[in-house]
Formats: structure tokens, C-alpha cells, sequence
């Protein structure tokens, strides 16, 4: 049982990338109701609130903050196996304000999404240094648009090149894993806008195995912070 809860206040994607635009959310006695993809897997935006997917949220830092707070008291998730939350960018309000709300929570971890240019790394460094001030487990980094595997000839071409060495120098540099590399391929943008699972879609490409990859590492990550939890209980 899944839960996705997306905090990108400003720049809502979530919703289109599930295949959900236009739904709404409802309001019963336990609180709002996710929208569901699946049985298993409910989603909460606040796409989902606004009249039309090209309005603007124009809010400062205690609306966004108030809003947050609801999504997190007021959504009625059930019995979740993992609570996914979708972050915009940067260190700023939305970051704060989770961290801060879940403090009591014990979060597994973040798991911080760069790619290969030493332009994103410097951005991910400081995301680093945030979740290490704020005593927030890193779980790893993904490096994504890692190389373009032709599809016809199989070649790889380093569309942004690693001139510092990339996620994985960073990660040797800063002790951390390193959870793996997804290449681009063009399906994966396509599935996105077309609210479709790439996984399902394009199942023999190389960045579904590395996908897959990731999500197992993640899993045996939170599997064994949970068995230490119960052994400290």
C-alpha cells in the first residue's frame, strides 16, 4: 500500500504524470479522500484543488506551510506501507515544513535526485548539507538522464557530460550511496505527459532495469531500518 503525497505547491506535476488531471478530491468524515491510481496506490496535489491545470499558486511561505499540514492531518491515507513525498527543488519553505512535521514521525530517509553536470551537483550538494543539518537520513542519489543509449544502434552518448565525475565521484567524496544511474530515453518523458507507467510501457529498456534496481535498493534500505527499529524497541 502505497501513498504519494506531492509538495511541489508551486509546480504541481504529479497529478498528469499518474494519469490524474481533472479528478478531484472528496471530502467525507474521516477527511479528504486520495484519488487512487490503483487499489494500492493513492495520490494527494494540489493539482487536484485548482480550477483549471495552468492556474498559478501564487503563496507565500504559511500558506504553503498551512497547506502541507492538512495534507498530512487531514488526508485520510489508511494503513500505508510507504508514504512517497514529492519535493519541489531546493532547501526552502516546503522542505522545512515536512521535515519539521514528521519530526516525531522517524522518516526513513530522503533520496536525492541529481544529474550528471557539476551545475546540478553544486544544487545537490546544498540539498545534502540541508538534510544532514536537519538530522535527516539520506537514503542515496539517483543520477538521472545518465548517458542516451541509442535505441538503434545501441551506442552511448553523454548528453550532460560528468565533467566532475558525477553523481558517483560525489557520492565516493561524501559517503553516501550511490543508488544508481537512469539513462535517458525519450519513453520516459512521453509516459510522463501521458500519464502512463514507463515501467509497464517499455519494459526491455535499460532505464526500467535501472529502475527497478533503485526501488529494491530503497525497499531493502527501509526493511532494514525498520528490523533495527523493532530489535531497539
Amino acid at each position: 500500500q502505497v501513498a504519494l503525497l506531492d509538495i511541489d505547491i508551486c509546480g504541481p506535476s504529479v497529478p498528469r504524470m499518474m494519469g490524474l488531471e481533472g479528478e478531484q478530491v472528496h471530502q467525507s468524515g474521516s477527511g479528504w479522500s486520495p484519488v487512487y491510481v490503483e487499489e494500492n496506490l493513492g495520490v494527494m496535489s494540489v493539482g487536484f484543488l485548482l480550477s483549471s491545470p495552468d492556474d498559478a499558486v501564487i503563496w507565500r511561505g504559511p500558506k504553503k506551510n498551512g497547506l502541507i499540514k492538512q495534507f498530512l492531518r487531514d488526508v485520510d491515507w489508511g494503513e500505508v506501507d510507504y508514504l512517497i513525498i514529492d519535493t519541489p527543488p531546493g532547501t526552502s519553505d516546503e522542505h522545512l515544513s515536512i521535515v519539521q512535521y514528521l519530526s516525531a514521525a522517524r522518516v526513513d530517509g530522503a533520496v536525492i535526485i541529481t544529474t550528471p553536470q557539476e551545475v546540478s551537483l553544486q544544487d545537490v550538494r546544498k540539498e545534502i548539507n540541508f538534510c544532514r543539518k536537519v538530522k535527516l537520513p539520506i537514503i542515496g542519489v539517483v543520477e538521472n538522464m545518465s548517458g542516451f543509449i541509442c535505441p538503434k544502434c545501441k551506442n552511448e552518448s553523454q548528453i550532460f557530460p560528468p565533467t566532475t565525475g558525477g553523481a558517483e565521484k560525489m557520492c565516493q567524496n561524501l559517503n553516501i550511496s550511490l543508488l544508481g544511474k537512469v539513462p535517458l530515453d525519450p519513453q520516459i518523458g512521453k509516459s510522463c505527459d501521458q500519464g502512463q507507467s514507463f515501467l509497464a510501457e517499455v519494459p526491455e529498456s535499460p532505464a526500467t532495469s535501472s529502475y527497478q534496481s533503485i526501488i529494491q535498493r530503497i525497499q531493502e534500505y527501509c526493511d532494514l531500518q525498520h528490523s533495527q527499529e523493532e530489535k531497539t524497541v
